[in-house]
């Protein structure tokens, strides 16, 4: 043993106790067991019986458990615990130990327990010894065996069947059906929780038995559970005659029932009752010592499921409502879209989860959509995906771009000073033009079903997870834009409806591909059909879904608008940039002048990436008034405003806002706080 932890301990002046020299002649092991500190010191007969060297000791009870089978080992600890809350001064027991060799010994022990000027226990004094011969009678000895059998099958399989029991429901129904309670002969059960100071009958016994007026009690009224209760200690009930003559108020509405005897336990759990549990026997006179040990026993494991059952159910109520207080109470309805949207929580851990969407209303005919996850599975991830949720939603709505949107958020979470970071996609869809601006950050890709029913992945370039984008200052999200034409769907989600036990993401995804692809056409039920399967399949992580469809395409939308930003060295964002404004114009009636925008549109981009630092943003809109124009907008950083030049016969630069001049019907520039805006229109003819 360390000294510096005895030290640290305070042990008794006395400790350990020396015995007498006898007790070794008589191959008696004797132990000191200091409740205060939790040592317990055994001298070498002790070692010797338990087959230890003193090497393999370290005066810490757990040391021994290699030596004591489990069963074994939960009889002497209920034994033991009986004894020191009964106030009983020692105690004693057969029980059987595993040798080094596998051979099993029995051994017989027993402690004198030391209680302080107040009746509490601080110390345990006794002997052990190998009691192996003294039971060697075959007779005894089978009985024993059997005894034992009996013992173990009972609290190992009513344990066992517990151990799946999540709900109070589900504990009463593992009791009810166990055969361990079967074996005892009991022909019915009662269960009570504490509420509110009052007990709460959960179990009514058998059909008929259900006492009106006791679905509530007091703990100070004159019943078997409020007594137990109060007392925290068993009430074995040996006769009819003790039954009635103990609960007159009780008896004469179950006197009918053919009740022989019962046993009533506290369920007591880290220390305080929980509730109450009685068991009713029809053809059974008292209880033997062994009887009553076992169900104090089986007690203790009952109370310890039903608490974790009830910590569960409140924690479940509790995150069931966080979680959907913080989802959106009811998605908009969009002109020209589709949308289902579905959050199925997790079947395991705490039913809760940081996954979410959300559908964002925006200005020009345009909507965002949101699928996000923060890491986590309790009560904290939800509150951070509320507090995210609505900061995006914030952002998107002030009119930001995609890619600011989720620089923005990403800050927001690192500046909240939590350990938690989150993957989301954000995606704003014209639905006048159907393009799409995707930004993923640290996302699964999404899926785009075909209005022909075929189904592809996105694969999209992505940015680090939200909070650790800003953690290590790589803020720059990548866009992509796709087209979304009319009868096609976009399909995000969260990983739990892709994660699959022993494979990988990618096949998640291509079994995902297949279903959407096969499932049903309408939204509401693909959406039920995924969150199905994963129920199917037992899926352990919460789900969130959104399908977003295009309906058919509609006429250009006063104000409509599309923003892209361009990095600087960044060559798949300005490809992205052309490729919205061309989509844009082709979808808004501008045909006829398409090589003109999108010539002009490039020209200012590449001055904004030429001459300027830090890239550009890029925005295309329609216009209302008299005539139907188009604007394009480069914003840069810089606050030097650009000039028309001549660039002489042999320039290779210098062109640029000459040939916007002559392309575009009006073109400027604006000053735009520490940078500028050049801008340029053109004219949509009415035929278009």
């Amino acid at each position: 043993m360390d000294d510096r932890v005895a030290g640290a301990l305070s042990l008794p002046d006395d400790w350990p106790a020396h015995p007498d020299l006898s007790l070794a002649l008589n191959r008696m092991g004797s132990f000191d067991w200091d409740l205060d500190s939790g040592l317990m010191h055994m001298d070498r007969p002790a070692l010797e019986v338990f087959d230890l060297r003193a090497e393999e000791y370290d005066d810490r009870p757990e040391s021994i458990a290699p030596r004591v089978p489990p069963d074994e080992g939960v009889r002497l600890d209920a034994m033991v615990a009986q004894a020191l809350k009964s106030g009983q001064r020692n105690y004693g027991a057969y029980f059987r130990i595993l040798r080094r060799d596998g051979t099993l010994r029995w051994t017989h022990t027993q402690g004198f327990i030391r209680r302080d000027g107040n009746g509490r226990p601080h110390r345990i004094i006794g002997i052990v010894r190998d009691a192996t011969q003294e039971l060697a009678d075959s007779t005894a000895r089978r009985e024993l065996d059997m005894e034992r059998r009996r013992r173990t099958s009972l609290v190992e399989g009513t344990t066992a069947a517990l151990a799946h029991a999540r709900t109070v429901g589900d504990v009463i129904e593992v009791l009810k059906d166990s055969r361990g309670l079967a074996h005892l002969g009991a022909t019915s059960l009662v269960v009570g929780l504490i509420e509110a100071g009052r007990i709460h009958l959960v179990a009514d016994g058998p059909e008929g038995s259900f006492v009106p007026g006791t679905r509530y009690t007091r703990t100070d009224e004159q019943y078997p559970m409020s007594e137990v209760v109060r007392t925290l200690a068993p009430r074995f009930i040996e006769s009819a005659t003790d039954f009635a003559a103990s609960y007159p108020i009780l008896w004469p509405h179950i006197s009918h029932l053919g009740i022989t005897s019962a046993a009533y336990l506290p369920l007591i759990a880290q220390a305080r009752p929980i509730g109450a549990l009685g068991l009713l026997y029809s053809d059974k006179d008292g209880f033997t010592g062994d009887e009553r040990n076992l169900l104090v026993a089986l007690g203790s494991s009952i109370a310890q499921s039903l608490q974790r059952a009830m910590l569960y159910e409140q924690e479940h109520d509790l995150a069931e409502g966080l979680q959907q207080a913080m989802l959106p109470r009811r998605i908009p309805e969009v002109p020209g879209a589709r949308v289902a949207v579905r959050y199925r929580s997790a079947r395991l851990g705490r039913d809760i989860g940081g996954d979410w969407y959300d559908v964002i209303p925006l200005p020009g005919g345009r909507v965002g959509a949101v699928i996000g996850d923060v890491q986590g599975h309790d009560t904290h991830a939800a509150a951070v995906m509320g507090q995210l949720r609505i900061v995006l939603r914030a952002y998107a709505a002030e009119g930001h771009s995609p890619a600011t949107v989720m620089a923005r958020a990403s800050v927001f979470l690192h500046e909240l000073d939590t350990d938690r970071f989150a993957t989301c996609t954000y995606a704003e869809v014209d639905l006048t033009t159907g393009v799409v601006q995707l930004v993923r950050a640290g996302h699964v890709d999404p899926l785009m079903r075909e209005a022909d029913g075929g189904c592809r992945r996105l694969f999209a370039e992505g940015g680090l997870p939200l909070g650790l984008s800003a953690e290590f200052g790589r803020l720059e999200y990548p866009v992509g834009t796709i087209e979304l034409d009319p009868g096609q769907t976009l399909v995000l989600f969260t990983d739990g409806l892709v994660e699959l036990p022993g494979a990988d993401l990618d096949e998640g995804i291509q079994l995902l591909t297949s279903m959407v692809r096969n499932g049903p056409r309408d939204l509401q039920k693909l959406a039920d059909r995924l969150c199905e399967e994963v129920d199917e399949r037992g899926g352990e992580d919460d789900v969130a879904v959104l399908l977003l469809g295009r309906n058919v395409a509609h006429a250009p939308q006063p104000g409509g608008r599309l923003q892209q930003h361009v990095a600087q060295g960044d060559p798949e964002a300005l490809s992205a940039a052309r490729h919205m404004i061309r989509a844009a114009v082709r979808a808004w009636g501008a045909r006829t002048r398409a090589d003109e925008v999108e010539l002009a549109a490039d020209e200012l981009i590449t001055n904004a990436l030429m001459h300027t630092d830090g890239g550009a943003i890029v925005t295309i809109r329609a216009l209302t008034g008299p005539e139907r124009r188009l604007r394009v907008d480069v914003e840069d950083r810089s606050s030097a405003l650009p000039r028309r030049r001549d660039a002489g016969e042999a320039g290779v630069s210098g062109r640029g806002l000459m040939l916007v001049d002559r392309l575009a019907d009006l073109w400027g520039v604006e000053s735009r706080g520490g940078g500028k805006c050049v801008w340029c229109e053109f004219v949509i003819p009415e035929h278009e």
